[in-house]
Formats: structure tokens, sequence, C-alpha cells
């Protein structure tokens, strides 16, 4: 099977690696993220600088490769993966449903592993398998759904789930028709599911009005719908520059677990927002 694996990355750009080596660089209308600017004050994400950053996370943590350090520490203050760690170390998350490059759909039962696999890494479309990674992910504990294919389907990853027997399960899921179909799958009444949707730069209108009916936590990203959607309707958030949506209450108080281990004020509710230091532009 070919070593190929798609992500889409700072601004919804596909970019395509193959044994180790980025073959594609895509373009994107978005050209300056405040987060990038923030930690390595990158004034324009042009392809020069996305290739550097695609290729340092091949170098330093072996991202699609047989390298692949599947184990972090946390990369920032407040990401879906430190929400995700501190809740499953807290006892409130006991499985969380992800995806990895190298070995697609996952179950993740180590919050070092799970930090891991979700820190630093973007909107995974495709990828193949690679045997390293899916024994370095088992020997941690990790169930991969399909280690032939390296398949994406977080749906499938739910049914896992339900038939090892875990009862608070978290999924992390690019917008998508499925993200619907996960909330509508019919759980016992001691299962809790919760859904942390993220990359949600291009997501339409419509599909953010779903997203927001169905999910728990919507990452802000650099979608034009999501933040008008929030202008609209006022939900529960963090952070200024890329903002932290709480879709469910259920959300708020996952997202408040990580800020008071880290001694960050709880989410807030406070608009009109300020958009002094936003992506541009949005999408």
């Amino acid at each position: 099977m070919q070593d190929r694996h798609v992500i889409e990355t700072l601004g919804k750009v596909k970019v395509v690696i193959e044994n180790g080596e980025i073959v594609e660089v895509g373009s994107s209308e978005m050209k300056y993220c405040p987060m990038f600017h923030a930690m390595h004050g990158v004034e324009e994400l042009n392809e020069e600088f996305i290739r550097k950053n695609i290729n340092f996370r091949i170098e330093d943590f072996g991202m699609c490769t047989p390298q692949r350090v599947i184990e972090m520490d946390d990369a920032i203050t407040v990401g879906v993966s430190e929400i995700l760690k501190t809740n499953m170390e807290k006892g409130n998350i006991d499985c969380v449903v992800g995806a990895c490059d190298g070995a697609g759909t996952l179950l993740m039962t180590n919050p070092r592993v799970v930090q891991g696999v979700g820190g630093r890494v973007s909107g995974l479309v495709s990828t193949t398998p690679i045997p390293e990674v899916i024994k370095n992910l088992e020997d941690k504990g990790s169930v991969v759904l399909d280690p032939e294919t390296a398949e994406l389907n977080q749906l499938e990853g739910l049914k896992l789930a339900l038939e090892k027997g875990y009862k608070n399960i978290a999924i992390t899921i690019l917008p998508s028709p499925m993200v619907e179909e996960i909330r509508n799958y019919p759980v016992d009444d001691d299962v809790n599911v919760y859904i942390f949707v993220a990359h949600t730069t291009g997501a339409k209108c419509d599909e953010v009005k779903m997203l927001f009916e169905n999910a728990d936590i919507v990452t802000a990203c650099a979608s034009k719908a999501i933040s008008d959607y929030a202008d609209e309707h006022k939900p529960y958030y963090y952070g200024v520059k890329v903002p932290i949506f709480c879709a469910s209450e259920d959300g708020r108080r996952l997202l408040d677990v990580r800020l008071e281990k880290i001694n960050k004020p709880l989410t807030t509710n406070n608009y009109p927002r300020n958009k002094d230091d936003a992506p541009y532009k949005l999408l």
C-alpha cells in the first residue's frame, strides 16, 4: 500500500505527505493567524511558511512517519487535546475516539497519548497504515479501528467504544454530517457521549447550525459562519484570538475543568467579543 497522508492545515491548506516528504501544498485565502503570529511572529501564512512548519512537525515528532511520537505534554494552554487530557486525568472521560496519522480512527485511554495524538496535528483527511505507529499505540493501550486500512470513521469508533463498555466517551471529529449521526446514535442511559468539533475553517452556515445543535465543543478556527453564529446566539466561550465555543452545558463543564487546572478565568459569555486580533481572512 502506498504511504500517503493528507492533512488540512493553516487555513484549510491541503498538504500531502508521502514517505516522510511533502509532495503537495495547496493554497488558501486565509493569510493571517493570530496564534501563529503570537507563537512564531508569522505575518503571512504563505507556502514557504507552511512547508517549513510541516517539515518541522515531521522532523520534531515524526508526523506521518514511523518515528511518530505518541505521548506528549501539553502543547498550548487550552486546546481540544488539553481539555480531553485533563478531563481524562480527572475521571470525567474514560475513552477518547480520535484520529492519528498512520493509524486512522482509534480509541485512547491514556491521557498522554490523547495529547500526543491530537496536540500538534491538523485536520486529518486521509491516512494509510504505518505498522510502527500502530504497534506503539497498541502498546500504550489504544485500540485501532482498522489496522489494515487506517480508516477514518468516528461513528464506527463510537460503536467500538460502546462494545468495549466505556461509559464516558469523547469524540473528536471534523465538521461533517456524521456529527449528527453520532449524536443520534442510541446509547444506554448511563452512557455519555461528548462531541468535540475541530478544524472548522470553511464550514457553511447550515452546517454550523447543525454543529452547535449536536456537539459539545466547537472550535472557532477561521470560520466566518461560526463567528457570526456565536455573535447571534452568544454561547459561552474561552479565548480571544481563536475562541473555543461551548455548544452545550457539558461542553462548558469540560472546558472549565481544564481552565480551573491551569488557573485561568472560566468560560465567559461577554459580547460583543473582542476581534482586534482575529484570523484573516475568515472563510
